[in-house]
């Protein structure tokens, strides 16, 4: 099959996140099919920019056609200029001939922006082939529970208009979490429409890590209890409660917490570490995709922490939370909902989202228990992700849901 994905901030290892369409279309390529993939030029999120002639620019990464649509920069992930980037990838999109390029079987649109639904709608109707909405975040909800948005500003009128209207075109809705379901049939969407897919790990990846350099291995102080935390430094990611406890820990001076990441919030993160002069926590800047492994092995457990929001009822599925598992590694996990992945697989603990008190007392707790006992729970992490969040098994899982979409009249 020829498989398109359109996804504004598709990455991939060479040059930043996101890197699920990357190691779907890789798990794709693997299995006989080819994949074009549509992404912006410009990301918060990349390390590196690709390099880009005019409008379109192709490039093959491991056999993916990625096809870079030129967008403008923007310096904050929260301003204005961000949510221009967003019109600017979908206006330039309709403006690509989809008629000079082999057609596909089917489209799969990837938000979270929501404005390329349109083009997905558009090419699926002008090659009449079907297309699969695909959903990682649910916006607008999102900018209204965790943004503080009005529900009624008019750039959430128009993107509610495009949600409900992706539900009600789409031949099926993939959603990486596993409650998203009762959200979207109250925007419209038929029930067996709805597939969760949630995220993982490409184990040919995790498997092979590249070292670090002796200059970021120093960074890491040796002779204490790494608490670690890896991943984008955004609004979502609650990591003021983190350095709350760092405050609350520091005459434990066996613990340090070591923060690897970028993000709009990184700025104020460092201000607050300044200030309250903590000197048990480093930052460090992202790293490449293939030595994240070699990171968390420093760790001695891996934290990953949520706002207490009614946005998280429908679930999360942080890549983050993958890579912890499978470094074998601990995991405090600070959340409040129901379906949580640590307790699940049993590879470490949870606690209360934004209890600053219960994340020091289960850090402290950690920092006592014995080697064997959190090597068990790492080793529970690792078996869990193996079984049921390896890339491979996802992709195979998607191409069946293509096929059963292929083969519906």
């Amino acid at each position: 099959m020829n498989i398109w994905i359109i996804n504004q901030y598709a990455g991939s290892p060479h040059y930043g996140m996101n890197y699920r369409s990357y190691y779907l279309a890789k798990s794709f390529i693997n299995e006989g099919h080819s994949v074009k993939l549509f992404a912006s030029s410009f990301s918060h999120l990349f390390k590196h920019l690709p390099k880009t002639k005019g409008t379109f620019t192709h490039e093959n990464i491991d056999s993916i056609d990625y096809i870079w649509v030129k967008t403008p920069s923007y310096t904050n992930s929260k301003s204005i200029k961000r949510i221009f980037n967003m019109i600017v990838f979908m206006f330039k999109l309709f403006f690509f001939n989809i008629y000079k390029v082999s057609k596909p079987d089917i489209i799969i649109i990837s938000s979270l922006s929501l404005f390329p639904v349109l083009n997905a709608i558009l090419w699926a109707k002008l090659l009449k082939v079907p297309f699969i909405f695909e959903v990682r975040d649910i916006w607008p909800l999102t900018l209204i529970e965790l943004g503080n948005i009005s529900a009624k500003h008019p750039l959430v009128r128009i993107l509610a208009w495009i949600e409900k209207l992706g539900y009600k075109k789409a031949h099926a809705v993939v959603s990486v979490l596993p409650n998203a379901k009762e959200h979207m049939l109250s925007k419209g969407l038929k029930s067996e429409k709805f597939v969760h897919i949630p995220n993982g790990v490409d184990l040919n990846e995790v498997t092979k890590p590249t070292p670090l350099p002796q200059e970021t291995l120093t960074l890491v102080p040796s002779e204490k209890f790494i608490v670690g935390y890896m991943g984008t430094l955004g609004i979502a990611n609650a990591m003021q409660y983190l350095l709350d406890t760092a405050k609350i820990v520091q005459k434990h001076n066996k613990i340090h917490f070591v923060i690897v990441g970028n993000g709009g919030e990184k700025p104020a993160l460092e201000n607050f570490v300044k200030i309250e002069q903590l000197n048990n926590v480093t930052f460090i800047d992202t790293i490449e995709k293939t030595q994240v492994q070699s990171m968390l092995k420093l760790f001695d457990i891996c934290y990953i922490g949520w706002h207490k929001k009614d946005i998280y009822r429908f679930g999360v599925s942080a890549n983050k939370l993958f890579d912890y598992m499978f470094s074998a590694k601990p995991i405090l996990h600070s959340i409040s909902v129901k379906n949580d992945l640590v307790t699940q697989a049993q590879c470490g603990l949870s606690v209360p989202a934004e209890d600053v008190e219960m994340i020091a007392q289960a850090i402290i707790s950690f920092s006592e228990n014995t080697q064997e006992k959190c090597r068990l729970l790492g080793q529970n992490g690792y078996n869990f992700v193996k079984e049921h969040h390896s890339y491979e098994a996802l992709g195979k899982k998607y191409l069946e849901l293509i096929k059963d979409t292929l083969s519906t009249p």
